[in-house]
């Protein structure tokens, strides 16, 4: 499996250790923590805002997800807050760049 192909496709996709159960982040085809084989699963969508910054009218937000994944995104439309439940509603790749769309729940 190819996390950018799958990224570029708009699936959020997670590698998950077959032996420990670690989610391992960034995604690899090997856990960096017992080098064994990771099998890949669809991400949850949902998390918490973990902080956030604006430029001009765009907020972009540092969220965390399934506990262990945290990923930078560019919020929809609203003002967040620390703490608050979002979801991602797009991801892609731009430029070359991993690209994801948030919105507040």
């Amino acid at each position: 499996m190819n996390f950018d192909a799958e990224l570029e496709n708009g699936n959020f996709m997670v590698s998950e250790c077959n032996h420990c159960q670690k989610i391992v982040w960034p995604p690899s085809d090997f856990c960096n923590k017992c080098f064994k084989e990771v099998s890949w699963r669809k991400g949850a969508r949902e998390g918490k805002i973990i902080e956030f910054s604006r430029k001009n009218d765009s907020y972009f937000c540092l969220i965390e997800i399934e506990k262990s994944i945290r990923i930078i995104g560019k919020l929809s439309k609203g003002i967040p807050i620390e703490g608050q439940q979002v979801k991602i509603e797009k991801c892609g790749i731009e430029n070359k760049n991993y690209n994801f769309e948030i919105s507040l729940v």
